[in-house]
């Protein structure tokens, strides 16, 4: 998905047109389509996260192998781990992903690990573009729906004024003469 196609939309779209449901309407899918941009944004974020600790822990056990021993702790589950040995410190095992793994040289594991990162940091970043004109989209909807919220209670006020105004000019007038005439009929 590029960012001309998915703006274009909403920047073609003349807000002032549309109707209050239709306005709400438009506000809720565009803070729907945030919240999503956000919740994939966080996701390539923590992605971005583990394969940076993965080359550093790729890096850590190149430099530690030829210092110390091999032996290392081999994780089970988070909490979890079993004493293990590295056979051969030059070859690893990499995910390529949904539980395939290939056998690699360090220096390739290393190659791939960048490449996942910028891969990673490419899409983030678009995202993250995706995430300001949303922004922007929602603050125009909202702006947008003040406007026709003020504009429809002006239109009730000036209906309001008007009702008073005509209620006011068929009342009869009631003059001093008049009323002292009346006045004067009883006695």
């Amino acid at each position: 998905m590029s960012n001309n196609n998915s703006t274009s939309t909403t920047t073609a779209l003349d807000l002032d047109t549309l109707t209050l449901d239709q306005l709400h309407q438009l506000q809720q899918s565009e803070e729907t389509r945030l919240q999503n941009l956000s919740t994939h944004y966080a996701t390539l974020r923590a992605t971005a996260a583990r394969f940076h600790a993965s080359k550093t822990a790729l890096i850590d056990t190149l430099s530690s192998s030829s210092t110390h021993s091999n032996s290392i702790l081999v994780p089970l589950t988070e909490s979890l781990y079993v004493p293990g040995k590295i056979r051969d410190a030059s070859r690893v095992l990499v995910e390529l992903g949904t539980g395939f793994y290939v056998d690699k040289s360090n220096k390739e594991a290393q190659a791939l690990l960048e490449r996942k990162i910028k891969l990673v940091d490419v899409n983030s970043e678009n995202i993250r573009e995706l995430i300001t004109v949303t922004r922007k989209n929602v603050e125009s909807i909202h702006i947008a729906l003040q406007g026709k919220l003020l504009e429809i209670r002006a239109k009730q006020e000036g209906v309001r004024t008007r009702m008073k105004m005509e209620n006011h000019s068929q009342l009869p007038e009631v003059s001093s003469s008049s009323s002292n005439r009346v006045g004067s009929e009883t006695v």
